[in-house]
This record gives C-alpha cells, structure tokens and sequence, in this order.
C-alpha cells in the first residue's frame, strides 16, 4: 500500500514577507482551528498571511490578520478575516512566550501546508530587520542571481 501512496498536490501557501521582514531563528508547526468554509477556501488556493502575525493571550496562541476568502458556494455571512485558534503543546507554548515577552521577538506565521489529512501552519520567531539588513538580503539575492547567469553562459575557451 506505501508503494501507490498520491503524492498531495494541494495547495502550499508561503509567506514571503515575513522572510523578508523578519530574521528567522527558531520554527514550530502548529494545528489550527478552522471551520468547513475556511478548509475549502484554503483547498482552493485562496488564503493570504501577508499581515498576519501571533498573538499570546491566557496561555493560548492565536493567529491573527491571516485572509481566507470564502468560496462563491458559501451562503451564510462569514467573516474572512476572524482570528484563529492555533494548536501547539504546552512546552512550544511556553517557549513561545517567553521569547516574544523576554527576548522582545515577534511570532509570524511563514507557511500553510497539508500534513495527510490536516492543515498544518509552521510559525516562526523572529526578530524585526532595519532597512540597511534589507538592503543587504536584496543585494545578496541580486549577486546570486548573476552568478548563476555567469556560472550557466557556455564557454568559447575550451
């Protein structure tokens, strides 16, 4: 039966923004809470985490700002934007607060992936970057994209 496994084609949301924003150190992958709309929604690509972020409050964490636009099919008034209950253990719960109290990080979900059957969100801490550390990533970036071009152009010499 592991030979004929489907490979799972569903969708992978990224937030590119936060690795940009953000200097990630440490990841934790937590279950969410979501309701029947909320699954179809992110079954047909159409979740957003741009401006979304972690929130402790009373021992629990809480995702919010993240956009799940409802399907067409929905008949009942949702809201697209509500906050959301993340599931994670006590011990990723504690590490989680005393990293944004203590350390001053911010928690910031990075991506929405399905593990089997369940949707999983993979958070990460991180620690704000100033301009000049943006800058920086961008020319690194830039200089690996020309050096990939250099390293591809077919030599004359040989």
């Amino acid at each position: 039966m592991s030979k004929n496994k489907i490979k799972n084609l569903r969708p992978v949301i990224e937030n590119r923004q936060a690795r940009f924003n953000f200097e990630l150190t440490e990841n934790f992958e937590a279950g969410i809470s979501l309701n029947g709309w909320e699954v179809k929604g992110i079954r047909a690509g159409q979740a957003d985490m741009k401006d979304s972020y972690v929130m402790m409050k009373k021992g629990e964490a809480w995702l919010i700002g993240m956009n799940i636009n409802p399907l067409n099919e929905v008949t009942h008034a949702v809201d697209p934007i509500r906050t959301r209950k993340l599931l994670l253990t006590k011990s990723e719960l504690s590490k989680i607060f005393k990293a944004t109290q203590e350390k001053g990080l911010t928690c910031v979900p990075t991506k929405l992936f399905w593990k089997e059957n369940l949707i999983k969100i993979k958070i990460s801490l991180g620690k704000g970057k100033t301009k000049f550390d943006k800058r920086r990533s961008l020319k690194e970036k830039e200089w690996k994209k020309e050096k990939s071009k250099i390293n591809n152009l077919p030599s004359n010499f040989e």
